[in-house]
């Protein structure tokens, strides 16, 4: 079957359907998301969203706060435009029915009057900015967008379809008596039903990819299963530019449980004065950063964590905040004390165990201020994307301040390419999707052996530390298993298992390939054999795009 929309919108987090909402008033929308709609890492996100509040802070402090932890790959005209943009952001949210967290109106919002938000702390940042709601931010604001998105008539959701590949065309261009093709204009997507097997075509005018992040690459992560990589290695296969693969955020504190999966302990915890214990009890991270201590970036904190690991041989270091108000800890932090009591710790009356896990990808599908991508009537939005906000490493809650902005800012953009669309530039109708010659697999062993092959190697030698020789030893396995991917793919009838392996092998690649140039340590990648900063040579983003076959 073929559908056809004005906006597509793969992925359906806050910055897919806060997109969505704001071109909807124009044209119609499709929201593909592969599970249900609230199924995303916008659901998952505990801290809040970083934004100047109060008078006791500055548009310039948090400016100052991103770029110190971009480490020197920050843009800064982005940096800029998303700070100065948040508090209109969070005021737009409040207004469409965000219960963000309020105290007594005693200072109201930097640039408005009205209830003070209740603003906290967390690593990296020099002043409290952090508006939250208690201890689950993101499931607040994806329920408001959820509920708008479902009763607006010009929306369609589409549940449990999986997103295939983007379907471009060639534009043809004639220099002189030469006619050259170039693959770069976005039409749609093929898109999976997995109740039915089908690939249907969805032919949009204009798409965004907006499918989160990438955790499910690594054997431990803080991710949902859902984050798998999707929009960066469709982007990629389609011909648009990736950047900054190399940066990946590890979490410093996942919840150290068999049973716990992948249950985050929010950087809010220590933000609220928390400290990190070694085995023994002691706290350690003062010898690697004697001034932030536990409130450093996560990189620091990670590397820290994964040192003590490795010199004590322990399972885990622990996280302790009874020392604090029992109080205040069990209504600041509601959701995690529940958690934490199902696996039978209580936060406020002891250490809890902690392990790092992969976290946030800070680079993704290269896009300019507006999110455009380097493929026309493409963009691409939220943690999929590589913006120049984070650098090489993203500062705590400035996920979601970032997606709110952008899908401001790409909203405007798309309604504006939208309208200069003219009968001419219109795409021609996409092909249906092929599936002749292919049967179904018996052979299911390779997805699931594959899929736990390249996690584990991928937290082995692409961790939190790297070396020359890790990577090479990940390339070799990564390049063997894509190929064998590519043969399998071809012959049988895809599944959204084949589809989420096929896109963790492509990302595995890349990310690899994006470290393997980088030859320092900057930010989230860190390198034994190249353990200093090198700006003479690597003060630049790390860029890829899929080679152009005429």
């Amino acid at each position: 079957m073929e559908y056809r929309f004005d906006f597509l919108v793969i992925g359906s987090g806050v910055a897919g359907l806060t997109f969505a909402l704001k071109v909807a008033e124009r044209g119609t929308v499709a929201v593909v998301t592969k599970r249900g709609i609230a199924d995303t890492n916008t659901s998952q996100a505990q801290g809040g969203i970083a934004s100047v509040s109060s008078a006791a802070d500055s548009f310039d402090a948090h400016i100052a706060d991103t770029l110190a932890a971009g480490d020197g790959l920050c843009h800064p005209d982005v940096v800029e435009a998303v700070v100065k943009d948040g508090p209109a952001r969070i005021r737009e949210l409040m207004d469409m029915g965000v219960r963000f967290n309020l105290t007594r109106p005693t200072e109201g919002l930097a640039s408005d009057e009205g209830p003070s938000l209740d603003l906290g702390r967390e690593g990296g940042h020099s002043m409290n900015r952090i508006v939250h709601a208690a201890d689950m931010t993101g499931r607040e604001v994806e329920r408001v967008l959820v509920e708008q998105a479902r009763a607006h008539p010009s929306i369609t959701v589409f549940e449990d379809h999986v997103a295939v590949d983007l379907v471009t065309y060639s534009t043809r261009i004639k220099r002189g008596s030469v006619v050259t093709a170039h693959q770069e204009i976005c039409c749609g997507a093929y898109v999976l039903e997995s109740a039915t097997g089908t690939v249907h075509t969805f032919a949009a005018r204009i798409t965004l990819l907006a499918t989160g992040g990438a955790g499910k690459v690594y054997l431990y992560t803080s991710n949902p299963d859902v984050a798998t990589g999707d929009g960066i290695a469709m982007g990629y296969r389609a011909g648009a530019s990736v950047a900054n693969l190399e940066f990946v955020q590890f979490h410093p504190t996942c919840l150290y449980h068999p049973q716990a999966k992948n249950f985050l302990i929010s950087e809010a915890v220590r933000g609220e004065g928390a400290y990190l214990l070694d085995h023994k009890g002691r706290r350690f991270k003062e010898r690697y950063d004697p001034v932030q201590k536990e409130l450093a970036c996560r990189d620091v904190v990670a590397r820290a964590i994964d040192a003590e690991l490795k010199k004590s041989g322990a399972e885990s270091v622990f996280l302790d905040i009874s020392h604090k108000d029992p109080g205040f800890v069990r209504e600041r932090f509601p959701n995690l004390q529940q958690k934490c009591l199902e696996f039978g710790f209580d936060m406020t009356k002891g250490p809890i165990p902690v392990v790092p896990a992969a976290h946030y990808m800070c680079g993704g599908v290269l896009t300019d201020l507006d999110g455009r991508t380097d493929l026309e009537c493409l963009y691409a939005l939220g943690e999929c994307a590589c913006t120049g906000l984070h650098g090489a490493n993203r500062l705590a809650s400035n996920s979601l301040l970032e997606a709110l902005v952008y899908a401001d800012r790409a909203a405007a953009s798309a309604l504006r390419e939208l309208s200069a669309q003219n009968a001419e530039h219109h795409a021609p109708p996409p092909p249906p999707w092929d599936e002749v010659g292919t049967t179904d697999s018996d052979e299911g062993i390779v997805v699931t052996h594959n899929w736990d092959e390249i996690r584990r190697f991928m937290w082995n030698y692409v961790g939190i530390v790297r070396s020359d020789k890790r990577l090479a030893r990940a390339m070799n396995r990564a390049e063997n298993i894509n190929e064998e991917i590519r043969a399998y793919y071809w012959n049988f009838k895809v599944t959204s298992d084949l589809l989420e392996l096929r896109n963790i092998a492509l990302l595995a690649r890349l990310i690899i390939q994006c470290a393997t140039r980088r030859r320092e340590s900057r930010g989230l990648h860190y390198n034994i054999d190249h353990p200093k900063k090198d700006d003479r040579l690597w003060l630049k983003d790390s860029i890829l795009r899929r080679p152009f076959i005429n």
